[in-house]
């Protein structure tokens, strides 16, 4: 009884301090320490590093690895708190009150955190618990962008004495994440040297100076980033750190510099061919890709970016910069928008929503994507319409020699698979044949990507079948049905595990005959819908051309040939006046069409706005005609129709072309079915659905449409001839409800990554190279650690849009615009420019880039932000 007495949690006496001291510090306390150490390990290890980008100060703490830990977390906080319950008089209460914090702090339970924390601060009688719970605080100030309240903490700490080596080590190191939190990245490498000098860590001291030979090579001090490249190769760091240290610290050496290209050359091959290195040959053969294209090789350099792409390799970031990288060369040098887009599709699939390079590659993807669409349905179309004009037995015949020539090309590639199976198979579009620009047409089945899983599920790919209307062959070259797998498009997924690779296998993925059979159009009905199809996709492949990729020929070959092809298109007088801006744009014959609008359609609202180009337009154009609008329907709901339709027809004069010229034109059409007979007004309503986009209004025009055909066609002709418009067929009284409210189409999305947007008009748009310099500089100062990236695209013909992203949230985004309209300044940018940016999630830019109206989306912003 006595030693159980000597032993009591609350009776302060040597004995029993001594006996909690030991027994709280090495049992309880301890290994709740080990197993949060055991937790941080497993963060560190499960992190990916992306050595394309500096290093992150702190290892990012994956929520995913937390969850799976789950159990380490638990344990620790059960022996901490038994530290502190059962050894209330030792000295380790307060250290496992700290690692309950840290607990709280890995379950992301912030404020339970910080309140731990502060306690500490404010009631530890122990100055190292005190000084490392302030630390620990200040990191989580700086998680959550609170740096005001982290500010206060540094200021605290900075008056502090007596804070011992180890707390000094975390405590410049987490300033150094400060100045990374804030894109101070100038800031960060003072901090991260007196972190050094109290780093005991060799592992830990590789990785700073790392860092440190990152931020040099930034700022182009290449004998100081080669000098700490080498730094970073002691400490025995793991094989991928010293292989990008050591190509890092060649290229910043010489490499760059060498005239000797030959030997520059020689370098990347001797590392490709180091056995070492196999895990990053992607690497090497992407760097010395950049390096060719530097030189000017661009044929050379694309070819080793295919080669680097096929390469197996552990970092898929890394497939995503290689693939990014093969975007941006068909996209600028080649102008091939369709394999633009299929590297587009390999490159995002490689990054996370909160990487870097996701929120710009989706932006741009939703413009590929539009292309790709349209134009595969013109080729796609067009090859089976030419198929439907042979014979049935030539039908036949064409698909046997195209199936037999397929199960040949097919076995031929399993041998070479079974030859080459540690290359593994290529990815998206890697194997993509022809040349956009080529002279060669080609035909195929649907869309061209092919599927290659295994022995290569295929889709399409007909054959080589030359079109009777090749007005468009200079710009095909799609590949021939029987080519070898070079000249193939292959899905952008790694292959799974082999299959058997024989003969009967793969004749039993073929497609099958009748169903190909099936494709042709062989009745009237069936090659009409797809002409109708056709006539679609040249329309839209000419307006985005001309106003998204700022394409003004190709634009005017797709909507010439449309008006050739379909010269009673009632697309006519927007196909008119978009070829009437593109030629204006090319200083040539744009006169023709001011003129053919005219003659053709003198009432046109696009004949209109070229006749008066000095009518207001914008945001006061819309504002001006919306407010119009709600008188008009006013004055239609009291019947007076004629009034209504006289402030209709002058606003459409005044305002030809606004977000509310659909709408106005609807009402015009419900007056017309009030005031005209029903044939005109049946007529007019046809049109009208043929030319509005509006999903409501089109639903609504469809009600109204309906509701006069079939049997009410014949109660409204007997009804019709009454003067009196109270004895109006009931079904025409359809038209007197106002028509759908502007729903909006944008939905909330808070926690999804947005884009920060500055809207600029086409003249300042050209001069962005200087204002993107502007602003890289600007992240590099204030976002550093956000990695954030800048692209410019259109929004029709006279706006572009500056687009900053990716942003994790809406609330980070936020941020960015705040700290934008007050320390970002460009001689360019009035504060007018400035003040009409917004922020957008991912979702809503593509209804945004769909529907092209910045004012639509602004009434939805200023509710939702």
């Amino acid at each position: 009884m006595n030693l159980l007495s000597s032993c009591s949690s609350q009776k302060d006496t040597f004995t029993n301090r001594l006996y909690h001291n030991t027994t709280a510090r090495f049992n309880a306390y301890y290994y709740a320490k080990e197993k949060i150490l055991e937790l941080e390990k497993e963060i560190e290890n499960e992190y990916q590093e992306d050595f394309s980008q500096v290093l992150p100060v702190f290892y990012p703490i994956d929520s995913s690895t937390v969850s799976a830990k789950e159990d380490l977390l638990k344990e620790a906080r059960e022996m901490a708190s038994k530290a502190v319950d059962w050894h209330k008089i030792s000295k380790w209460v307060d250290p496992s009150y700290f690692l309950i914090g840290k607990v709280d702090y890995y379950k992301g339970k912030h404020e339970e955190a910080q309140n731990t924390f502060k306690f500490l601060n404010v009631n530890s009688s122990q100055d190292e618990v005190r000084h490392v719970a302030l630390i620990q605080l200040l990191r989580s100030f700086i998680d959550h962008r609170q740096y005001e309240d982290a500010s206060f903490v540094i200021d605290f700490l900075s008056k502090e004495e007596n804070i011992s080596d180890e707390n000094k080590q975390y405590l410049y190191k987490t300033l150094a994440y400060y100045y990374e939190a804030r894109g101070e990245m100038d800031l960060m490498a003072p901090s991260l040297f007196k972190s050094l000098e109290y780093t005991s860590s060799r592992s830990e001291a590789s990785r700073i100076n790392f860092i440190l030979a990152q931020l040099y090579q930034k700022s182009g001090l290449d004998a100081f980033a080669y000098e700490y490249y080498q730094k970073a190769l002691s400490g025995s760091p793991n094989y991928e750190r010293t292989f990008f240290a050591q190509l890092y610290s060649q290229q910043v050496a010489e490499l760059e510099r060498s005239k000797d290209l030959k030997r520059v050359r020689e370098y990347y091959d001797d590392l490709y061919k180091d056995n070492k290195n196999v895990d990053f040959r992607d690497v090497i053969l992407f760097e010395k890709g950049r390096f060719e294209k530097k030189q000017g090789n661009l044929e050379e350099a694309i070819r080793l970016y295919t080669l680097a792409a096929k390469e197996e390799g552990e970092n898929e970031r890394q497939k995503g910069y290689i693939y990014e990288e093969l975007s941006n060369v068909y996209l600028n040098e080649k102008e091939d928008f369709l394999k633009t887009k299929y590297y587009l599709d390999s490159a995002i699939s490689k990054f996370k929503e909160t990487d870097k390079n996701h929120g710009v590659l989706a932006a741009r993807k939703v413009i590929f994507d539009q292309y790709a669409t349209n134009y595969e349905l013109l080729t796609y179309n067009d090859s089976l319409i030419q198929l439907s004009q042979l014979s049935a037995e030539e039908q036949e015949k064409y698909v046997d020699d195209f199936l037999a020539l397929e199960e040949e090309r097919l076995i031929n590639e399993a041998k070479m698979a079974e030859e080459k199976k540690s290359q593994g198979i290529f990815e998206n579009l890697l194997a993509f044949g022809g040349v956009g620009g080529g002279s060669g047409a080609s035909f195929y089945w649907d869309n061209p990507v092919a599927i290659q899983r295994g022995a290569l599920e295929f889709t399409q790919i007909w054959g080589n079948r030359p079109l009777s209307d090749n007005w468009r062959s200079s710009d095909r070259g799609f590949q021939e049905a029987a080519n070898s797998v070079e000249n193939n498009i292959a899905v952008d997924e790694p292959m799974e595990e082999a299959e058997e690779n024989s003969s009967a296998t793969i004749t039993a993925k073929l497609p099958d005959k009748n169903t190909l059979l099936s494709q042709i159009p062989n009745t009237p009905e069936e090659r009409e819908k797809m002409v109708t199809q056709m006539e679609e996709a040249y329309f839209n492949l000419g307006k985005l051309l001309y106003f998204d990729l700022k394409q003004s020929e190709k634009s005017i070959e797709y909507l010439e040939a449309l008006i050739e092809k379909y010269p009673e298109t009632l697309k006519k007088p927007e196909a008119y006046y978009t070829l009437f801006l593109a030629n204006q744009d090319l200083n040539i014959n744009a006169d023709r069409y001011a003129q053919l609008l005219n003659q053709e359609f003198p009432n046109s609202q696009f004949t209109k706005s070229i006749n008066n180009p000095d009518k207001v337009s914008g945001s006061q154009a819309n504002l001006a005609s919306g407010e119009n609008y709600k008188v008009a329907y006013g004055l239609y709901k009291d019947r007076a129709y004629e009034e209504a339709k006289n402030i209709i027809r002058k606003t459409l004069d005044e305002y030809p072309l606004t977000k509310n010229t659909d709408r106005l034109l609807l009402l015009d059409i419900m007056i017309t079915g009030q005031l005209e007979s029903l044939e005109i007004y049946k007529n007019r309503l046809q049109t009208y659905l043929q030319q509005t986009k509006e999903e409501e209004l089109l639903a609504f025009a469809e009600k109204l449409l309906n509701a006069v055909s079939d049997e009410s066609e014949e109660v409204a002709e007997e009804n019709a001839e009454e003067p009196d418009e109270n004895e109006l067929p009931s079904d025409i009284s359809i038209v007197k409800p106002e028509p759908p409210a502007e729903v909006s189409p944008y939905k909330e999305g808070l926690n999804q990554t947005h884009i920060f947007i500055l809207p600029m008009n086409a003249s300042l748009a050209e001069t962005a190279n200087d204002l993107t310099a502007s602003l890289e500089s600007f992240h590099n100062a204030n976002f550093a650690n956000q990695r954030l990236r800048t692209g410019t695209i259109s929004l029709g013909k006279d706006t572009s849009i500056l687009i900053i992203s990716p942003f994790s949230s809406a609330e980070k985004s936020l941020a960015y615009k705040e700290a934008f309209l007050n320390s970002f300044n460009n001689d360019s940018l009035t504060e007018e420019i400035k003040n009409s940016s917004f922020v957008i999630s991912i979702g809503n830019f593509q209804q945004l880039n769909k529907r092209k109206d910045i004012e639509e989306y602004r009434s939805f912003y200023e509710k939702a932000y």
